[in-house]
């Protein structure tokens, strides 16, 4: 919690950030809150928070109606995509309704660095278990798929997330995935994942696969680098 604004980009953030290896100029961060209808003070507070980083902000928000006439153009004039939580299954249908999923793709095989919280990570994979149906959990299983994994977000802070992620993991409705604490996050380069954060002390991530017999799985905690 910052100081000037309601919330205030964190480690990781600050890690995309870096990764997108801008020199000379701010870098352009474009936040997407379709997850959560794009509600205006989210994205007011999201302005409020690149100018204290001192990036150059911008965004894309679907309702009422788009607000940029070219999607991709607009994505891939960003050197940072930060996509924010809410419902993913609201997320994947609107993004596919107005091209977004194809644009993002475009902008990610362009280099473009792809970030987000909650169902702002679950997208770039192939699924997860959301709430976006209610309050009792359900596998989602139509992702963006830019990498080949699931992924299981709030592993430690829901009782639900853990044992339904490693149970869709086990019968194959879910491929292996990377799941993680509040808090953690996994970063790929290209479909690889190489590497876990996390901006608490406590956090985790772990990988989540099928044991060879095919009717168990196997959950093994990643070596965790702390910011």
């Amino acid at each position: 919690m910052g100081s000037r604004v309601r919330w205030e980009p964190g480690p990781l953030t600050e890690l995309a950030v870096d990764l997108a290896g801008v020199t000379g100029r701010a870098p352009k961060v474009c936040f997407l809150g379709t997850a959560c209808g794009d509600s205006p003070g989210l994205i007011r507070d999201f302005y409020d928070a690149v100018q204290s980083r001192g990036w150059t902000g911008s965004h894309l928000q679907l309702f009422t109606m788009p607000n940029v006439e070219d999607i991709t153009a607009h994505l891939l004039d960003a050197d940072v995509v930060w996509v924010w939580g809410g419902s993913v299954a609201g997320l994947l249908a609107l993004w596919r309704l107005h091209g977004v999923d194809a644009a993002m793709r475009t902008a990610w095989e362009a280099g473009v660095v792809l970030t987000g919280v909650s169902a702002g990570s679950i997208c770039w994979h192939t699924g997860g278990t959301t709430d976006s149906f209610g309050p009792q959990l359900r596998p989602i299983t139509n992702g963006l798929g830019l990498v080949p994994f699931s992924n299981g977000v709030h592993y430690d802070s829901e009782p639900q997330r853990r044992p339904l992620f490693q149970s869709l993991v086990a019968d194959g409705t879910l491929p292996t995935g990377y799941a993680t604490d509040d808090g953690a996050g996994v970063l790929y380069r290209g479909t690889e994942m190489v590497g876990a954060y996390a901006e608490t002390a406590t956090a985790g991530a772990y990988l989540v696969e099928q044991d060879a017999a095919g009717d168990g799985v196997v959950e093994t905690p990643l070596d965790v680098t702390r910011l």
